[in-house]
């Protein structure tokens, strides 16, 4: 499917209208001609999503506390709230206080970078989650797991790593070489791809279907249609709203299996 082929559809387009048929959203709908390009790199409206997202979150923290009160003021608290958030809420719960302090800020990042880019999908004329383009978790989920894989060697060194990683356990016996190369493939190949693939899914199945209902109410605005595209309206508008929490829970979970991964690394048992 080329390039070009994006959202636009024909407004003239509604129901009974005759060779109008309903312009269903595909995987065209997550296409975007490009920008700008810079011989053979092409810069896309979701990677402007992506550096807008970043700036915002950088300039807002920086803005919260550049210059840090006793008694905050509102800027202060909501980015107090936020930090705190994660800090308490996911990885002292996790990791814990002590071994987990420092990584707190990563987490933090972590968190608020994957819901702003979640939440660009309910953005006026952004409307686009980036996450719902597999690059973009599967970026982050592979800095969690570089990050996972190094702090397990260097917690147990080469021999206690590999334990670590395959579960090694005297006490299971003969069925100790099978759940070892269980948790080879679980560990290594299996949890990198579904950190990955359950934000993804959850994004680009989320996104599909606010289009499809928005361009139904538009495509059914045409005589006895509009009693049907009211129904469709609400949809967008139900859907929207369980977006929002989504987006958030996303973020969330994928902080949490990111804390967790951290936690079984430094643990010294698998």
């Amino acid at each position: 499917m080329s390039a070009d082929q994006t959202l636009a559809f024909d407004p003239s387009c509604h129901l009974f209208i005759e060779g109008c048929g309903f312009p269903a959203p595909g995987l065209h709908t997550f296409l975007y001609e490009p920008i700008a390009t810079i011989g053979s790199f092409e810069f896309t409206k979701p990677m402007l999503l992506a550096l807008l997202g970043s700036i915002a979150i950088v300039a807002f923290f920086w803005a919260a506390f550049a210059k840090p009160k006793l008694v905050p003021g509102k800027l202060q608290m909501v980015g107090e709230a936020g930090y705190d958030f994660v800090r308490r809420g996911i990885v002292y719960e996790i990791i814990g206080k002590k071994d987990g302090e420092k990584y707190v800020p990563f987490m933090v990042s972590l968190f608020f970078f994957v819901w702003i880019m979640n939440l660009w999908s309910i953005i006026p004329l952004a409307q686009f989650p980036v996450t719902s383009l597999i690059a973009f978790p599967a970026g982050l989920a592979a800095i969690v797991y570089v990050m996972w894989v190094g702090l397990t060697f260097k917690k147990h060194g080469f021999v206690g790593g590999w334990k670590n990683i395959l579960g090694y356990d005297k006490s299971l016996g003969a069925i100790l070489p099978l759940i070892m190369v269980l948790e080879f493939f679980s560990n290594l190949i299996i949890r990198p791809f579904t950190h990955a693939v359950r934000l993804f899914a959850n994004m680009f199945a989320g996104h599909l279907l606010i289009v499809m209902f928005s361009l139904a109410t538009w495509y059914l605005m045409n005589g006895l249609g509009f009693v049907y595209a009211g129904a469709s309206f609400v949809m967008v508008i139900i859907m929207t709203a369980f977006e929002l929490f989504i987006q958030a829970v996303q973020a969330y979970v994928f902080v949490l299996l990111a804390s967790s991964y951290v936690q079984g690394a430094l643990s010294e048992h698998h």
